[in-house]
């Protein structure tokens, strides 16, 4: 695993995150469409990917998964799906889409992001995190991060 420091891969994450704002929002006008993860916290360590955050209501749900699809995102396989979470990645670069259902649990992409924009030392143990893992397994790290994340969550 290779992790880039923000300088490095944040302003093009950002010029891809509004190209992508763009196209989404012509396919689905109702959505909410948001910039989240590492990319999108000031300061943070990445592997340079791009997630966006797509929020639908239920009746939309999945008419806006099969739009996307059209527009050339495809469904991950190894991941949890429900019928409120579906991640969908581009076959072409690094760029995956939370598409969520309004008012789920899984608004928990935008606190995580909140709580770490509105606290740098939360980014710094985040960035140590994974400084700690680039030698590790993948699925490692996964366990790592879902933990930090799960606390981060907890914090009042």
């Amino acid at each position: 695993m290779k992790f880039y420091n923000a300088q490095d891969y944040q302003p093009q994450c950002e010029d891809r995150f509004r190209h992508y704002q763009t196209c989404i929002h012509e396919i689905l006008p109702l959505s909410k469409i948001e910039h989240i993860g590492s990319s999108s916290i000031p300061h943070a360590m990445s592997k340079g990917d791009l997630d966006i955050y797509v929020e639908i209501e239920q009746a939309q749900f999945d008419h806006a998964i099969l739009a996307l699809k059209k527009f050339g995102f495809v469904e991950q396989q190894d991941t949890l799906r429900t019928n409120e979470l579906c991640m969908l990645i581009s076959p072409h670069e690094e760029v995956a889409l939370q598409v969520v259902v309004q008012n789920s649990i899984f608004q928990f992409f935008l606190s995580f992001r909140d709580k770490l924009c509105a606290n740098s030392q939360l980014v710094k143990q985040y960035n140590r995190l994974k400084i700690h893992c680039l030698d590790s397994d993948p699925e490692i790290y996964r366990r790592y991060k879902s933990a930090f994340i799960e606390h981060v969550l907890q914090m009042d």
